[in-house]
């Protein structure tokens, strides 16, 4: 497992982000991508430039957020 603070040493250039929206896409949409085997990049589909933030599955899992929603497997 890794460390939360080693998440950011993950390169994520190459990382395909899928979206799950909320409500209308117009409002922004949450990107989600694995960029590692217990590695997530969470983004914000309105700030794209924005650095996503880094999640391990486990601290998703508390977040309530589900991969399967995104159209990715866990």
């Amino acid at each position: 497992m890794l460390d939360g603070t080693k998440l950011y040493d993950l390169d994520i250039s190459g990382a395909s982000f899928a979206k799950a929206c909320g409500g209308p896409c117009t409002e922004g949409c949450v990107t989600l991508a694995r960029i590692g085997d217990d590695a997530w990049a969470l983004g914000d589909s309105k700030q794209p430039a924005a650095e996503p933030l880094r999640f391990t599955s486990e601290e998703l899992a508390v977040a309530g957020i589900d991969p399967v929603r995104f159209g990715l497997s866990v």
